[in-house]
This record gives C-alpha cells, sequence and structure tokens, in this order.
C-alpha cells in the first residue's frame, strides 16, 4: 500500500510523527510512506530513513483551534489537505493524521468523497478489551437516521472481519439502554429493526452500556454523540481505576513489597488498554483508508496506525461499497 502521512499534524510533529512512520516502513517494506510537508522542515528528523520513505511538499498544520472547513478552503496546501489529496488522486491509498480530528474529517470528505450509498462517516475506534470490540460511530456524526446507523453496521463489519482476522461474520450489536427490542428512541427502534431485516449483518440484538466490554459483539453500533460519550467514560474509567490501584501499592512499605511481585501483571494491564496500541481511529464511510490519531501520539502510537493501515489492507473501500448496495437491497426487499 502507499500511505500518505501528514507528518506536522499533531502535538508532536514533526519528530515523533517521522519516528513512527520510519518504524511502521522498517517492519511492512512492501508499503510505501509518504511524509507529507515542508521537507526541509521534517527531512532532517528522517535521517537513516528507509528507501520506501518518501516526501511530498506541503506548506503548514491546521490548528486544533481553526474551524476546520474554512481553514481547508483557505489553504490548500496545508499538510492534512495534500495528504487527501494524494488519495484522491490515487497517488495513495490512504492517509494518517494526528493533528486536528475536525481538519482529518473534513479533508476526508472535502478531498477524497463519501462511499455511494453512504450519507455520512463513521469514526471507527478499537475498544481494547480482553476481547477487542469495534465502537462507531466515535464522533465523526452527532444527529444520525436509522439508515445512517444501518450502514455504520455494515461498514463496521467489513472492516471488524478484516481487522480482527474474524473466520465468521462479525456480531453486530446496537449500544440501547436495554436488552429488549423494544427499548430506546425512535432512533435506536427504527435502526433495530433495520438491522434484524438486512441481509449480512450478523445482528444479535441490543448491548447495554454494562455489556460493552463483555464480548457480547464484535462490532457496536450507535450515534456519534453516544459513541463519543462511551469512549471518552471507558477511557475515563480505565484511567482513574489504574491511578487509584497505583496509589494503593504505593501507600506504605507492605504494599509496596506487594506491589513488587505483582508489578508484571499490572504493566501488562497497563499496556492492553494503552490507546497507542492501535494508535488512531479509522475514519470509515469514506473512499479511501483514514486513520485519526490522538493529538499527543508519539511514536509508537504513529507505528501502530501505520501498521494497522497494512493489516486492513486494500480494497476496503471496494468491499465496503459492495456491501452498503447489498445491505440497502435486502431491506428494500423485506419492506
Amino acid at each position: 500500500m502507499r500511505i500518505a502521512v501528514d507528518a506536522l499534524g499533531g502535538d508532536h510533529a514533526p519528530w515523533e510523527i517521522v519516528s513512527g512512520a520510519i518504524a511502521a516502513a522498517r517492519k511492512q517494506t512492501r508499503d510505501e510512506i509518504i511524509l507529507v510537508g515542508d521537507e526541509e522542515t521534517i527531512r532532517p528528523f528522517a535521517s537513516g530513513a528507509p528507501e520506501n520513505i518518501r516526501f511530498k511538499a506541503a506548506r503548514g498544520a491546521i490548528g486544533m483551534g481553526e474551524d476546520p472547513a474554512t481553514a481547508l478552503r483557505a489553504r490548500p496546501e496545508s499538510s492534512v489537505a495534500v495528504a487527501a489529496e494524494a488519495v484522491r488522486r490515487g497517488e495513495a491509498e490512504a492517509f494518517f493524521s494526528a493533528g486536528s480530528t475536525g481538519a482529518s474529517v473534513a479533508a476526508a470528505l472535502l478531498g477524497i468523497g463519501r462511499l455511494r450509498g453512504c450519507r455520512r462517516p463513521a469514526i471507527a475506534t478499537m475498544l481494547p478489551f480482553d476481547k477487542p470490540a469495534l465502537l462507531l460511530d466515535a464522533g465523526a456524526t452527532i444527529s444520525c437516521r436509522p439508515q445512517d446507523l444501518l450502514n455504520f453496521a455494515i461498514l463496521g463489519g467489513v472492516f471488524a472481519k478484516r481487522y480482527l482476522r474474524l473466520e465468521g461474520e462479525p456480531r453486530v450489536g446496537l449500544v440501547n439502554v436495554g436488552e429488549e427490542p423494544g427499548k430506546g428512541d425512535d432512533l435506536a427502534k427504527e435502526a433495530h429493526a433495520l438491522l434484524e431485516a438486512a441481509e449480512g449483518v450478523r445482528f444479535v440484538g441490543n448491548v447495554e452500556g454494562r455489556d460493552v466490554g463483555s464480548g457480547a459483539a464484535d462490532v457496536l453500533v450507535t450515534d456519534g454523540f453516544t459513541g463519543n460519550v462511551v469512549l471518552k467514560t471507558a477511557e475515563g474509567v480505565a484511567s482513574e481505576i489504574l491511578g487509584m490501584v497505583r496509589d494503593a501499592m504505593t501507600k506504605n512499605v507492605v504494599n509496596k513489597l506487594a506491589a513488587a511481585v505483582l508489578r508484571p501483571s499490572l504493566v501488562a494491564v497497563r499496556d492492553r488498554v494503552d490507546p497507542e496500541n492501535y494508535g488512531g481511529s479509522f475514519l470509515l464511510g469514506v473512499r479511501g483508508s483514514v486513520v485519526i490519531g490522538h493529538g499527543n501520539s508519539r511514536a509508537r502510537g504513529v507505528e501502530n496506525a501505520i501498521l494497522g493501515i497494512s493489516r486492513a489492507g486494500s480494497g476496503l473501500v471496494e468491499e465496503s461499497e459492495a456491501a452498503l448496495a447489498a445491505g440497502r437491497r435486502s431491506v428494500e426487499e423485506a419492506s
């Protein structure tokens, strides 16, 4: 694959971004990594880069506080805009950015465009439980229609099967306030009916918040408002619990001795819930693989995000578009 990397986006750009991209290029030697940015700025950080690293000129990054659409129209030469343009022109199949999330989404929509049959895109985030689950939408589309949630289920199913290497069809659950089909608001009820009727979607019903991490489903579908709250709550609770455990283990001498014994297991738990393991979230529903990294991404997160693009593989757009068309036909026939 050819992957464009916004080398200027993120709190720790360009050093951490370039370092992560080089690490990924060394591991995935068949891929071509395109570092997008002012070459005079980023080349000094790329000394010793392998042959599958190349450069593409751009000028400046979109700031976190800027209005994304306005900034992109005013500065089409910015790094995230040039990375998205590379995908649109076929120079790359994917792009990664750890810069402004809004700018990445806007660049994908304005510069690349949506898949046929997809009204709105979704941010798909991997929740790092013992049995990982894909949550979407995590914030791209706040106000959804029932058909949007069906589309998210289809897109999430195609992606999860590739990324998680599932043998069978992914189990799709609808995040809701109860398990019964009649629970929830009108959006949830109508989406439930569509998901039940759609062929190619292995729908397992509603999933309550307490069961999100239980392995009840491989793909968790909801609107962007709810999904973002679920994601941020899960991250916050995990961080607080780890902090409480750390404080308890260092409270006195006896606890410190016990902590010394338990340290390898506790470090393993901490590492398992580290967002850097996945490095970013996929934006599904656009005509290319787009990964949005955390603003504070370090090299390891950037590396894992790029390797994740390779893991999802080529042909994701074509497979997703075909699945959307098949899902739409099955619902029309059922009605």
